[in-house]
């Protein structure tokens, strides 16, 4: 088979939870274990770091990558779901895996495989653990899928766990509570492996004490170690911000520059800096310059894009994953200080969010261009754009994606905001991404 015969056999064959939701989703970790056992186990063929939480994740796995690169290691990446290309979701050193290689796989290992009848997710799992142990990689960076302790990535013993945020998102899967969402984020924390936590949550701080206890590891909540702030407020179409970090109250890097401009990023930071400080005690070297050049140079080392990106100045053009209650708070905050003539708001969700608690969040004074992604699990745009006018959105329902981003770019003029978001999917049939 051709590369794309081969995808489309495996979306044929395995249900894929992004783009069919709950169907696609097949929780525990027999299927995975019975797939590492038949590939010979490659999941303990490479050290790796485990990162896990509701937002935050693919910064962080992305943030983590560019450093350990920077220090010369050779680094993998698997994380999920992809922008344009599968291969997007596997990669060496910022390099993705190769169509062949995932032809030559399938064609090795899936008369082995029907068996089990696997998910696409697991399927891709064991597909990432047989590349990185075949590259030899130093590290393998590897994102979680959705929640951790049934997740797919769960077989790895790592050398860190980190847990980036804890909010609502996937409850019908998860749990109705903060608390219960960060009770499957915290299955990743496994006995005599460090654990971090990015933020300090106190709704479910005790959870992951309690957790960490049970399994006799240790866990620092990195913003109690970590702080970081703006050196100055960046301009509004800066694709950059440059920080200050203090490290137990005292003076740690100044005027660094991160190259991924969301206001986020300084909550994902402090959990990334505390991840590095871990594999340094476990005999890494990561130099101030390779801390410096990873974060500067994030999305030349890795490819990483989609997090509050500019894609165009007068008029401005943003587009940002965000996707869930928690990300479009962000976004929204960010959009708030933003100053321009109108703002043009491309908006697409997926069926199984918390659309009417989404929809409250965006704000009133903006036009609105309904869409909706080219994948099952699109809410239909005549349907979002009912429910929007219905919270007090104005706008129209163009359908296709790219069509409702060429609306609001030819409706703005120079002095105004177009911001594409609602959906990793929206994000991803951006033309110009």
């Amino acid at each position: 088979m051709t590369y794309r015969e081969t995808l489309d056999f495996l979306y044929a064959q395995l249900p894929m939870f992004q783009r069919v939701g709950e169907a696609g989703y097949k929780p525990g970790l027999g299927n995975t274990e019975a797939l590492a056992e038949l590939t010979g186990h490659p999941e303990q063929q490479f050290q790796s770091v485990h990162v896990a939480g509701t937002n935050g994740k693919g910064s962080s796995s992305n943030l983590l990558a560019a450093v350990l690169q920077a220090a010369g290691y050779k680094v993998g990446l698997y994380t999920s779901p992809h922008l344009r290309e599968f291969t997007e979701r596997i990669k060496v050193n910022g390099q993705d895996v190769a169509p062949e290689y995932l032809v030559e796989w399938v064609e090795r290992w899936w008369p082995s495989f029907a068996q089990v009848q696997p998910s696409f997710f697991e399927m891709c799992v064991a597909l990432c653990f047989c590349y990185f142990a075949e590259q030899q990689v130093d590290v393998a960076v590897i994102e979680v899928g959705l929640g951790g302790r049934l997740d797919s990535t769960n077989i790895i013993r790592p050398l860190v766990s980190l847990i980036t945020n804890i909010s609502l998102d996937h409850q019908h899967l998860l749990g109705n509570t903060l608390p219960q969402i960060a009770a499957e984020k915290a299955g990743i924390i496994k006995g005599g492996v460090p654990a971090i936590v990015s933020q300090t949550q106190p709704e479910v701080e005790a959870v992951f004490v309690q957790k960490a206890a049970a399994e006799s590891t240790t866990l620092l909540f990195a913003d109690q170690r970590y702080h970081v702030e703006l050196v100055a407020p960046p301009a509004p179409d800066a694709d950059a911000q440059l920080l200050r970090i203090t490290r137990e109250g005292m003076p740690y890097l100044d005027n660094v520059e991160l190259a991924l401009a969301g206001d986020y990023q300084r909550l994902n930071l402090p959990g990334v800096l505390a991840a590095l400080d871990e594999l340094q005690q476990q005999g890494f070297i990561l130099p101030e310059s390779a801390v410096r050049e990873g974060l500067r140079e994030v999305s030349r080392l890795t490819g990483f894009r989609g997090r509050w990106t500019i894609l165009g100045r007068r008029p401005l053009v943003v587009c940002d994953t965000g996707h869930n209650e928690a990300g479009l708070r962000f976004v929204t905050a960010q959009l708030a200080r933003l100053t321009y003539q109108k703002l043009h708001f491309v908006l697409g969700v997926v069926n199984d969010k918390d659309v009417s608690n989404m929809l409250k969040l965006l704000p009133r004074d903006a036009t609105y261009y309904f869409c909706q992604a080219t994948i099952p699990r699109a809410l239909p745009a005549t349907e979002l754009a009912e429910r929007a006018g219905a919270e007090g959105l104005q706008g129209i329902a163009y359908g296709p994606v790219p069509v409702a981003v060429a609306a609001a770019r030819a409706a703005a003029g120079a002095d105004d905001v177009v911001f594409i978001g609602g959906s990793t999917f929206v994000v991803a049939e951006i033309e110009e991404l």
